[in-house]
């Protein structure tokens, strides 16, 4: 199974070189284009004294967002390297609406995780939760400091709910790639998801599966769920993303909230 087309956010933070050499390294071995997108949206609303002054102003900040694009393009063209097919789009608009008109393209966008302590991507960064929600991609997030996933152990986190068979389903191509998946059922509840139903549909593509009930109440199910991946030495989980609009803000569940902010292995999420 192949991916057609990988796009990956691309912004002037910290984690940003990281996010594109790992999105790189999957577009070569996937043999497939690796798309940057980039958009910088520019301040419209300036209280000043005069037309001509309210001009000069908005020419500055038109001027500073094409170098921040700029800037953006150069890191990416380095980073993406040269083994791999690449293309490039940008746009002067609000980042995370840009993203998701662009995910049209791809199978598969690549994020970083944007947890408190994380530090700030900029005026290009986009919100991984909101794409998560609007884009109708599955969603890597990806955690700072890693480069490279090899994906040859994955846990899928399952719940027996539209959003977890999606990201099952898009999360085949790296699925029967993997030495090893593992089913893992969290919750006083597991017994009644249907794991094994899960188990035998993988097996079906030819994948190695095993099942796991795990039942920790003391700890949440993100946490429990981290630390089974680690015990397994997983660097993937798959797993669904759950959230609501309210008030023009996506409220998000528990596990998935927790993983936006705090996973330590990169995380394939569809909703």
């Amino acid at each position: 199974m192949r991916i057609s087309n990988i796009l990956v956010s691309v912004d002037r933070g910290a984690t940003a070189v990281d996010r594109v050499r790992l999105a790189a390294d999957i577009a070569w071995r996937f043999d497939t284009t690796l798309i940057g997108v980039a958009a910088r949206q520019l301040v419209t609303m300036i209280p000043v004294e005069s037309a001509d002054a309210s001009q000069r102003i908005f020419e500055i900040e038109e001027t500073r967002a094409k170098e921040e694009l700029a800037e953006g393009r150069a890191l990416f063209e380095r980073e993406a390297g040269e083994r791999v097919r690449t293309a490039w789009r940008e746009a002067l608009a609000e980042p995370l609406a840009f993203l998701v008109e662009q995910a049209r393209a791809a199978g598969l966008v690549v994020v970083s995780r944007q947890g408190p302590a994380d530090g700030d991507p900029g005026p290009m960064g986009v919100a991984a939760g909101g794409l998560l929600m609007e884009a109708g991609r599955p969603v890597l997030i990806v955690p700072p400091g890693l480069h490279r996933l090899s994906a040859k152990r994955i846990v899928v986190a399952w719940k027996d709910a539209r959003e977890a068979r999606r990201a099952v389903h898009d999360a085949l191509p790296f699925l029967v790639r993997a030495d090893q998946v593992h089913v893992a059922v969290a919750g006083p509840e597991a017994r009644r998801e249907g794991a094994t139903d899960v188990a035998a549909y993988l097996s079906g593509h030819g994948i190695r599966v095993a099942t796991h009930l795990l039942h920790k109440p003391e700890i949440s199910v993100a946490d429990e769920i981290l630390r089974f991946a680690r015990r397994e030495e997983a660097d993937l989980i798959v797993m669904g993303a759950y959230g609501h609009s309210r008030l023009r803000e996506w409220v998000f569940g528990g596990a998935t909230r927790e993983m936006l902010e705090t996973t330590t292995v990169c995380c394939l999420m569809s909703h």
